[in-house]
């Protein structure tokens, strides 16, 4: 899996530590930014989806 390098905020950073760690909903960072990717991706499909943006698999 490719490794990447992000500079964020303190704050944000603080924030997605909440949700990490044994009381947390991710068992790591790297499991969290993943999983928010994946769900900001999937809110602009459904974006794109409702402005006719989406290009057919067929093209």
């Amino acid at each position: 899996m490719p490794k990447i390098s992000v500079e964020i905020p303190q704050e944000l950073l603080d924030d997605l530590d909440e949700h990490v760690g044994d009381d947390g909903k991710f068992v790591n960072r790297s499991d969290a930014v993943r999983s928010s990717i994946r769900k900001n991706l999937d809110i602009l499909d459904e974006i794109d989806a409702r402005h006719d943006r989406l290009e057919d698999d067929d093209e």
